[in-house]
């Protein structure tokens, strides 16, 4: 497996993904994971833990907003909160997640994503259906700053497991 210096490190407990090189903070977002819990569960809605990598990245040049489904982006353009909504949204980018341990194998398989969200209002909270939702213009920020393969560690709390 090819290294990458940089890193994404995701903190449920502190609902929060850091871009790291080399071990610094480049920089640092609010995140929303699973209101489901943890877990890898096909059809639980849960966010699996552990060592992945970007296995695609979807969505450059996208308007912010933009929805996607099955990662095609549809036209249409949401506002980026939407209170009372059930819909949970894959909007702006994507980062697919690949799994690379064998409790997470089919995190590809459940389509768990690093994406924006028609849900900004409940960023800093568990509230999403399994994957990592970021505000818009941050997973824009993201987008711009990883390459496909980079590792990703998404942990309960705290510290690196590596």
């Amino acid at each position: 497996m090819q290294s990458f210096p940089r890193k994404i490190r995701v903190d449920i407990s502190a609902q929060r993904l850091d871009l790291l090189e080399e071990g610094s903070l480049l920089a640092s977002f609010p995140i929303s994971s699973s209101g489901f819990g943890l877990g890898t569960e096909p059809g639980s809605l849960k966010t699996p833990l552990g060592h992945f990598a970007i296995s695609e990245m979807i969505g450059h040049e996208a308007p912010l907003g933009m929805v996607f489904k099955s990662r095609i982006p549809t036209g249409e353009i949401v506002p980026f909160e939407s209170p009372g909504s059930p819909d949970d949204l894959v909007v702006s980018r994507i980062l697919w997640l690949e799994g690379l341990e064998e409790r997470n194998a089919n995190t590809r398989d459940r389509y768990i994503y690093i994406h924006g969200t028609n849900h900004e209002e409940l960023i800093g909270q568990p509230s999403s259906h399994g994957c990592i939702r970021m505000r818009n213009r941050d997973v824009a920020a993201l987008f711009e700053q990883v390459t496909p393969g980079i590792e990703v560690e998404i942990v309960e709390s705290g510290q690196s497991t590596a």
